[in-house]
């Protein structure tokens, strides 16, 4: 790699590629602007990227451009690319916040630490870029993206979609087919094509050689347009074919054509020269000094590089460098076995024994025949320095390759298996079965039997596919035994969190199976995620009544400060359904918010995510359905970010719901019932509660009791409490009094041993819905008190509405005018459609007037731009805001800029009254 090597093209000029330039024009110009724009241009080898490149660089002089072009042969080794791509800004990573440069000082290997978070590091890299384009704007050009390490091209992914407003461009070019990671496919793709006819032709006019016209066409036709194919076929083919004297060979096979050209050319040269150049294909693009090391131990001289030059295979810059990235694939590609090894031997001699010494111990495996101990040693401590560094594709690579040399078939299984487990941290779960394949000859014994079934088990968790995933956990408890408990431990909450989201789907055992071996494993300490899990066993195994008092004693210990934030796997589906079951939701809320503010602190991504969708569900219930939303995109964006495939609308099912939004809802649940196929039955009992909620809106209670009582027979921890009192109500509307006794019957037993007011104001309206005379007034009003006491604003409205319908059928209509009016304004205000409708009409039958309300202007606020709002409105400076929500300050600057014009103020101060929202605490 150079860095501002903006260099002149050789060669013929650019013909055409109007469309292309004319994007990377507008990408330059946002750059100038002081915005930001990404372009990945893919397309076939040889098909004009780097050329485009090359001409973004000219029209870029006023920009500092930094070029990295990857090279096959480093693909393995862990953030080497982004290592290179930022070294002339390390010395600003001092202006780093402290958990960023800690990533990033791992990842890159500067100082010793903790496996750094991936996504920390993509911080990182955004931060670090984002600090240098302010001082002058910033333009990367990334050429052969498919050879980048995964690592490296994560952190540059995540980089390039969080950009917006921070005076740097991105343009990446990548060879399209099975290289393509799809870690750019959310990115602005263009595809790159052959050139048009004519334009292919004005091209071949500038070959060296004289093409007959017919011939021309012929060779148009044949290569697709293909520029390189185009102008290095001329000197390819013989001079009777160009004149149209001997035939072409018909179809022109271009790819073979090309690289048995580049190869001849390269063959003609002599073997020094063809001995370096080989070299040069396996260093990474600009370490020079590697080359030449290795070049003295195999008695090169400079003078070889000559020849190369002269025959158009190097370009004639400083340092040298191939003339097309496609001569480099294909010299590496064609050497003869015992070249590589010999070239791979004097490049393991040249490196340093202790700077360099992952690069020697891959040099030394690529020179090497045959089983070899020390070799696979050197591999083995070479990955558990990746893996230091959080380089989890390398250290997956480096214990493949270790297992390959590797002797003994116990060793060699446990290194593959180590290598499936790494892969899987590196989000890569064919090559980690790929690894557990592999591995599967040679596990012998329990515990190796039971890490192969966790990390099958994992990989299946990872693609979202749970059914059999309890059984296999299951399997690998038998087959440890008593050996570690503690494992089997964990093992076994694995299980039931897989069996809880899996519910009636789970195969070849069964949700209170697992339960009931959770239970008989548990050892008994006072960490309140075990507790939690216990509580969790008790209740499937046992009924609510027996969960019930492990659950409070686990959330009561959680509160208090136990270890939230420590979790191995994402914590808060359990902890939401644990909560959801308790009616707690000022727990859940409290709990949620310090898992969240955790899972930000360490960049852990994926488990945030999966908490944003727990904190959603708490937004609805308290009436706050655009922070709801806001929630649910940057689910979204973090899904992108992560490769995770849980994102979309099947998350919003409540919230289409709420709204109205029936045609959203009903797809979304359509999506529900696919993703049942997958294992994930509690999932659709979410979708019936869901429809059980915007059926009642719609005043349709005999389909409301349809979805209820499916959700009350299957009595999920995840909803099977919170639907009583919508059953109760349908019931009720249907004239189903036993349906309804029943309903009740369940919220008598389980609402005073949860105790807390959610689950006792339900219980009220429960009572207050069966009840008649001056016994429903009673219960309504102690169901209003109690529900008034947490963040329920969603229920008590509904509570006002069900109250003030009670009020007028009794004929009391300035009472029912006070209930339903205030019903009616809530729901309003939250956006919950199909409620306020209801609410007013029955406003209407008491004879009062409904006032519509206008949509105000903060709602014409985008989510991300309501994310801001609300943390700027919370008192969070600029760079608070970025950290949390992982982009830039001025990209959250961007973003204040457009709330303040949008809602029509000129200060912080002013957002919490403008969007509704109350200002930061302050001392009195």
């Amino acid at each position: 790699m150079a860095w501002n090597d903006v260099h002149h093209a050789s060669g013929p000029p650019m013909v055409g590629r109007h469309t292309e330039r004319e994007a990377i024009g507008r990408l330059l110009d946002a750059v100038r602007d002081g915005l930001s724009a990404v372009l990945v241009l893919s397309g076939e080898a040889g098909i004009g990227k780097t050329r485009l490149l090359k001409y973004a660089a000219q029209r870029a002089a006023d920009l500092r451009v930094i070029r990295l072009t990857p090279v096959e042969t480093e693909t393995g080794l862990g953030f080497g690319a982004l290592h290179r791509l930022l070294r002339p800004f390390l010395n600003r990573t001092d202006r780093l916040p402290g958990p960023q440069r800690a990533a990033l000082d791992a990842a890159l290997g500067l100082v010793a630490g903790p496996p750094a978070d991936r996504y920390l590091v993509g911080l990182a890299t955004l931060t670090l870029l984002s600090d240098a384009a302010a001082e002058q704007p910033l333009l990367l050009l990334v050429d052969d993206a498919h050879w980048l390490d995964r690592e490296s091209a994560e952190a540059l992914a995540f980089t390039a979609r969080r950009l917006h407003a921070d005076s740097l461009g991105v343009i990446i070019a990548l060879r399209d087919g099975p290289e393509d990671t799809g870690l750019f496919e959310a990115l602005s793709v263009h595809c790159v094509t052959g050139l048009p006819a004519a334009e292919a032709k004005a091209l071949l006019s500038f070959a060296t050689r004289r093409v007959d016209t017919a011939v021309a066409e012929r060779i148009v036709a044949g290569t697709g347009g293909n520029p390189l194919a185009l102008l290095e076929l001329t000197d390819a083919l013989a001079a009777e074919q160009l004149a149209g004297i001997a035939p072409l060979p018909d179809p022109l096979p271009v790819s073979r054509l090309l690289e048995g050209h580049f190869r001849r050319l390269v063959h003609a040269l002599p073997p020094e020269t063809t001995t370096l150049l080989l070299l040069l294909a396996t260093v990474p693009a600009g370490d020079t000094a590697m080359m030449w090391r290795a070049a003295g131990r195999l008695g090169l001289s400079a003078r070889a590089v000559q020849p190369a030059i002269a025959a158009g295979i190097l370009g004639r810059d400083a340092p040298p460098a191939f003339r097309h990235p496609l001569i480099r694939s294909t010299l590496y590609a064609g050497a003869r076995p015992e070249e590589l090894r010999r070239v791979h031997t004097a490049l393991a001699a040249a490196c340093d024994p202790v700077r360099d010494a992952d690069r020697r111990a891959w040099h030394r495996a690529e020179a090497a025949e045959g089983v070899d101990d020390g070799i696979a040693d050197d591999l083995a401590a070479a990955s558990e320095r990746a893996r230091s560094r959080g380089g989890y594709s390398q250290q997956a690579l480096f214990l493949s390759r270790a297992a390959a040399f590797t002797k003994a078939p116990d060793t060699r299984a446990e290194r593959l298996l180590d290598a499936a487990q790494a892969h899987l941290m590196s989000g890569d779960p064919s090559a980690a079965q790929t690894a557990l394949d592999l591995a599967a000859a040679d596990i012998r014994g329990p515990v190796l039997g039971a890490r192969e079934l966790r990390i099958r088990a994992t990989a299946q968790m990872f693609r979202i596919a749970v059914a059999d995933v309890p059984a296999m956990l299951m399997d690998a408890v038998t087959r440890l035994g008593s050996r570690d408990p503690g494992l089997s431990w964990e093992l076994l909450c694995e299980a039931l969190h897989a069996a809880l989201v899996a519910h009636d789907c789970t195969q070849g055992t069964s949700p209170a199976d697992v339960a009931a071996a959770a239970i008989a494993a548990r050892q008994h300490t006072a960490d309140g995620r075990d507790l939690l899990m216990e509580g969790l066993a008790r209740r499937v195994a046992g009924g609510f009544e027996h969960g019930a008092p492990a659950l409070r004693t686990a959330l009561d210990g959680l509160r208090r400060g136990g270890g939230i934030g420590d979790s191995r796997s994402p914590f808060a589906v359990m902890l939401s359904m644990a909560c959801d079951d308790l009616w707690e939701v000022q727990a859940g809320r409290d709990l949620t918010d310090r898992l969240a503010a955790a899972d930000r602190g360490t960049g852990a991504l994926y488990a945030l995510s999966i908490t944003l969708l727990v904190q959603a569900r708490y937004d609805l219930w308290d009436g706050r359905f655009r922070e709801a939303e806001v929630r649910y995109a940057e689910f979204d964006d973090i899904a992108a970010d992560t490769g995770f495939p849980g994102g979309g609308d099947i998350n919003r099912l409540h919230l289409f719901a709420l709204t109205g939004q029936e045609v959203e809802l009903r797809s979304a649940v359509r999506r529900t019932a696919e993703m049942r196929s997958m294992g994930h039955g509690v999932l659709q009992l979410l979708a019936q509660h869901a429809l059980t909620l915007f059926e009642l809106g719609q005043g349709r209670y005999g389909q409301a009791l349809k979805h209820a009582r499916t959700v009350f027979e299957k009595d999920p921890p995840a909803c099977g409490n919170l639907v009583l009192t919508q059953l109760v109500e349908a019931c009720v509307r249907t004239g189903d009094r036993a349906g309804a006794s029943e309903a009740v019957a369940r919220l008598e037993e389980r609402a005073p041993l949860a105790a807390t007011p959610w689950a006792l104001g339900s219980l009220a309206l429960g009572r207050a819905l069966t009840a008649d005379g001056d016994d429903a007034e009673k219960f309504y009003q102690e169901s209003l008190d109690l529900l008034h006491q947490s963040p329920l604003a969603l229920e008590q409205a509904r509570a006002r509405l069900l109250f003030g319908e009670w009020l007028r059928r009794c004929r009391r209509r300035s009472d029912a005018r006070t209930q339903l009016r205030a019903a009616y304004e809530r729901f309003d205000a939250f956006g919950a459609v199909p409620y306020a409708e209801r609410a007013r009409l029955e406003l209407l039958a008491t004879g009062a007037r409904a006032r519509r309300r206008s949509e105000e202007t903060r709602f014409d606020l985008t989510s991300r731009e309501r994310q801001v709002a609300s943390m700027a409105a919370a008192g969070l400076t600029n760079t608070e805001i970025a950290t949390r929500l992982f982009v830039t300050a001025s990209t959250v600057e961007f973003h204040l800029s457009r709330v303040f014009r949008k809602l029509g103020i000129t200060s912080r101060r002013q957002i919490p009254r403008a969007i509704g929202e109350q200002g930061p605490a302050t001392e009195g």
